[in-house]
């Protein structure tokens, strides 16, 4: 047990460096100065999953990784809409969950924005039609941007985010 111990203590790590990605790094800072230039602070997404198969939700959450690690750049997820600015959303819109998904939105404080993550998000995807998809998000709130993908890579939404600071409503 002492051997061991000592060994942990001696060796070096194993893990790696995050991999230096100059193009990540400006397109983050840009969406950090756009946010606080547009809101005076850092920009605030809550992450809605409407019905959606994951795929959009693990590209979302990589922008968490130690690759993207997007939080040294002023971008956070929250957990409840009431600290959000904007709704990330992912998926057809289930039936059962249109209801849910307004009521977001509404606990969701002014100025917010909407965002469709994703193929099914923007159109319903494979699922429209179906007898338990309402369709896309349009179909149950106002939508500011689409970005589309099967999923979208992170870098696509960083751009999506970046252009709705940019250009999006009050």
């Amino acid at each position: 047990m002492r051997k061991l111990l000592l060994q942990g203590l001696l060796k070096a790590p194993l893990t790696e460096a995050a991999p230096e990605d100059v193009a990540v790094e400006q397109l983050a800072a840009e969406l950090n100065a756009a946010a606080r230039a547009r809101l005076g602070r850092s920009l605030s997404i809550r992450e809605v999953d409407a019905g959606s198969c994951n795929g959009c939700e693990l590209e979302i959450h990589a922008l968490g990784n130690a690759f993207y690690d997007l939080e040294r750049f002023g971008l956070h997820f929250v957990a409840s809409p009431r600290h959000a600015d904007v709704l990330l959303v992912t998926g057809p819109v289930a039936k059962n969950m249109a209801e849910a998904l307004k009521r977001t939105y509404d606990a969701t404080p002014a100025p917010k924005w909407v965002v469709a993550a994703g193929d099914c998000a923007i159109t319903g995807g494979v699922f429209a039609g179906g007898y338990a998809c309402a369709g896309g998000v349009e179909a149950v709130l106002p939508v500011d941007l689409r970005i589309p993908g099967c999923p979208p890579t992170p870098l696509a939404l960083l751009t999506g985010l970046l252009a709705l600071l940019r250009a999006g409503r009050d």
